[in-house]
């Protein structure tokens, strides 16, 4: 699953991305933390993996916009 980077608090470490289909999901600290990032920015294109309930396990994989 991918969308782009809607928000990111750099001080917790969370934030929101929006899904190509427009659907808004968040992700908290140990999301970020365990997809080995350093910083995020509103517009990047990122690559989810989520669990079978649909929520964000972590963010895996930054693309290009």
């Amino acid at each position: 699953m991918q969308g782009t980077v809607a928000t990111f608090d750099v001080d917790v470490r969370d934030g929101a991305v929006l899904l190509d289909d427009g659907t808004r999901v968040t992700f908290g600290a140990a999301a970020f933390a365990a997809g080995g990032l350093r910083h995020l920015r509103v517009g990047q294109r990122v690559r989810l993996e989520t669990d079978e309930d649909g929520a964000v396990v972590r963010v895996t994989l930054l693309t290009m916009p």
